[in-house]
């Protein structure tokens, strides 16, 4: 078979930070790309595709309604500014540009982060509330304030204690109390989310009105996907601004094969067994540790949770050289081996190993690697 990469001249990686988009957030199984294959040999009406995928996935993740988009980011655009097309009584297609930049979408300052051009990017103003810190803790009083007469939704990003996201907003279940009687829908931004694979409902659950995960990280469907679940009335806005609708939905095109991918990879992800996914996870962290400790000046300590804060272990690898700044030119070392291998900084003088993305045999490609580092460190 023909190996494109090596014919592309592009290097194999061995992933070994987490589910990083820069290099494929997850690998598909067997079962997901046979099915994506089978999918793009035939024909089909993309809308009645769709409409059986998105009931599926609703009984999959336990909610009223389900859509499919091409990505997490995608996800939150289309879903945003359903939210607006919901104020306003008519689709998005139809509302002018002043319309549009009279809404506010309203977001705690502590959640600000690169990914929320996918609400900038629809011309709505932003309200935002609180700080990025604890020097003056957000209260239910902040929230209330914020809402106003153009207000179209809260927009929460979800983040696990442990993870990137800021201290700085209440807790998502107080956010949808304090506004539960303003009628003001919570989109949640769920990308990362997963596992625990409870969220696919959790957030639904305590009153959310839409949850976004990513369909490429650990649900391990098509890179190009993500999923949008919630409230019915929503979700059907949703739909009708998603592709193939014309207006702004239609530069966000979901191909057959990244529907039937992402349908199969759920359909996996929630049959599958959890517990010993966790369990893999430590048993690898363990192995690092007994190889690497005590070699040349190596410490290995277990860091839990993840980056994204989801309940997977990782091992916090520690150099002790005399050059500065180890972490980087361990990085660097890492990734001029072929394959490459992949990981991230902890410290200057420490990186993570996260086993979430690796298979079985490549914990001893990494700790051999690491080894013949150290060895030239000293």
């Amino acid at each position: 078979m023909d190996d494109i990469y090596e014919r592309l001249g592009v290097k194999r990686l061995i992933n070994a930070a987490g589910t990083y988009t820069t290099v494929g957030g997850s690998r598909m199984s067997e079962r997901t790309l046979e099915a994506m294959r089978s999918a793009a040999g035939s024909f089909v009406n993309i809308r009645e595709l769709q409409s059986a995928i998105h009931k599926r996935l609703a009984e999959l993740t336990k909610n009223e309604a389900a859509c499919v988009t091409t990505g997490a980011a995608a996800g939150i655009y289309v879903t945003i500014a359903s939210c607006v097309a919901e104020k306003l009584g008519k689709p998005f297609a139809h509302l002018s540009k002043d319309e549009v930049e009279k809404c506010e979408i309203i977001i705690y300052r502590a959640h600000r982060n690169p990914y929320d051009w996918a609400v900038r990017q629809l011309g709505v103003k932003l309200v935002e509330v609180g700080y990025p810190n604890e020097i003056q803790p957000a209260t239910a009083k902040d929230l209330e304030h914020a809402v106003g007469e153009h207000s179209a939704a809260i927009f929460y990003v979800a983040q696990s204690r442990g993870g990137w996201t800021a201290p700085g907003a209440l807790d998502l279940e107080s956010v949808i109390s304090v506004v539960k009687g303003a009628n003001l829908p919570v989109v949640v931004d769920a990308a990362a989310q997963l596992p625990p694979v409870e969220n696919l409902w959790n957030f639904t659950d305590m009153g959310a009105a839409a949850a976004i995960f990513s369909g490429g990280k650990d649900l391990r469907g098509p890179q190009a996907s993500g999923l949008v679940v919630g409230r019915r009335f929503l979700i059907e806005r949703i739909v009708e601004t998603n592709f193939p609708n014309y207006g702004i939905g239609r530069m966000l095109k979901v191909g057959r094969e990244e529907l039937v991918g992402l349908l199969v990879a759920v359909e996996e992800y929630v049959s599958m067994d959890h517990s010993r996914k966790r369990e893999w996870c430590e048993e690898q962290v363990k192995r690092i540790s007994e190889a690497l400790t005590g070699f040349c000046g190596i410490s290995v300590e277990r860091s839990f949770p993840n980056e994204a804060g989801q309940p997977i272990p990782r091992a916090l690898v520690r150099f002790s050289s005399a050059i500065d700044k180890p972490a980087k030119r361990v990085l660097e070392e890492l990734m001029k081996g072929d394959p490459g291998i992949f990981a991230m900084a902890a410290s200057d003088d420490a990186i993570f190993i996260n086993p979430m993305t690796l298979e079985e045999g490549e914990v001893e490609v990494v700790v051999e690697r690491l080894q013949d580092i150290a060895l030239k460190l000293k």
